[in-house]
């Protein structure tokens, strides 16, 4: 049985119809999300933590940002009770027309912010293993992005190859705010030469707004605005420009839920930083110009219809690195991800080979995905 939504989203079992036709070109979903359960992932926990029920008297990741703008929200009335579940996808993907999706988490986001390694590995094991048996074994349209300890590169590592070996994951999520290093970080080095040898890819996906100076900015829209944004802007330059792209030339990295406005504006900063340079250790290790990489393939970006510079990034990008996400069940419902759908399938700066492209597949590439249907 389907989960129940409330009309806010509109997709009630029974009350949609199937629109898989309605927009005339394949659509893949390269970012969606679940909502976590402790009390499910709790099931999964092994170790020392195995049936250790204290562990449910508190949250199993930290919050997003420090203060429970949902919460104040959700007591003036705000947010309606929305469950979601494998059925309630399976009805949005109908719905929509989409062919599949790929599943990020949403308090797991938080990951980053954990300060015990021990438990990073323990809770990101389990949530794995529950996205596995609660997502992806009710059907080959539901893929899955595995949370990864960065608090220990050497576990993050042996996670993801397990996770992709054992659970059919299609790849890892990478923490943009709380850890000790950026993302560039020879640190990190074990987790990108893991994903290279596996031949899968890795997305910087936004959600904490801890540490980004946003701490007094309310309501949620505000914070919202910038948190995206200034968390994928520090890990790109760390990332670009920290030559993790000279060590490990064949891996793919995704920077999603910020659209692409930013990107121009960071390429530039980022050449121009390169080029203007007064000694070689200033450059931190990349070797060509961080504008280089970006035609490479190397590099992709979660977009929006709307944006004003979309074809610009397009053509910095070399055309076949944007990808179409839903963001479903955040801040999205049913009619508005089928006319984002619609705005691209027709968008007018766009070639009819990008339209294609950004829609379903650029994300086929990305992930490496065979057809779900």
């Amino acid at each position: 049985m389907g989960g129940q939504a409330t009309d806010l989203y509109a997709v009630v079992r029974g009350d949609v119809s199937d629109d898989r036709d309605q927009h005339g070109t394949e659509a893949i979903d390269s970012d969606g999300h679940i909502y976590e359960s402790d009390s499910e992932i709790f099931e999964h926990l092994e170790g020392c933590y195995a049936g250790r029920r204290t562990v449910l008297g508190f949250p199993f990741w930290p919050t997003l940002d420090g203060f429970q703008r949902g919460a104040i929200h959700a007591r003036l009335g705000i947010h309606e009770s929305f469950q979601v579940d494998a059925g309630t996808w399976l009805d949005f993907l109908d719905a929509t027309g989409i062919e599949s999706t790929v599943l990020y988490p949403t308090a797991g986001l938080a990951t980053g912010l954990i300060r015990d390694p021990d438990w990073a590995v323990a809770v990101t094991r389990a949530y794995n293993d529950w996205l596995a048996a609660r997502y992806l074994a009710r059907s080959p349209r539901l893929r899955g992005v595995a949370l990864l300890p960065l608090q220990d590169p050497l576990e993050a590592a042996r996670e993801l190859r397990r996770a992709v070996r054992e659970r059919g994951m299609v790849g890892g999520v990478l923490a943009p705010i709380g850890l000790e290093r950026t993302l560039g970080h020879a640190d990190f080095d074990p987790v990108y030469a893991e994903a290279e040898r596996l031949d899968c890819p890795l997305a910087v996906h936004g959600g904490p707004a801890v540490g980004l100076g946003l701490d007094r900015l309310e309501p949620f829209a505000q914070v919202h605005t910038l948190s995206h944004p200034f968390a994928q802007m520090i890990q790109m330059t760390s990332i670009l420009m920290g030559g993790v792209l000279d060590r490990f030339p064949r891996l793919r990295i995704a920077f999603l839920e910020a659209g692409v406005s930013w990107v121009p504006f960071l390429v530039d900063r980022m050449d121009r930083s390169y080029e203007g340079r007064m000694y070689p250790e200033y450059t931190g290790g990349c070797a060509r110009r961080p504008s280089e990489y970006l035609m490479n393939g190397n590099v992709f970006f979660s977009c929006e219809s709307g944006e004003r510079l979309l074809a610009h990034v397009a053509e910095l990008t070399g055309g076949e690195r944007l990808l179409f996400a839903s963001d479903f069940p955040h801040e999205v419902n049913l009619e508005r991800c089928r006319r984002e759908i619609a705005a691209f399938a027709s968008h007018a700066e766009l070639s009819e080979q990008q339209r294609i492209a950004v829609l379903a597949g650029n994300a086929r590439r990305f992930y490496g995905l065979a057809a779900a249907r």
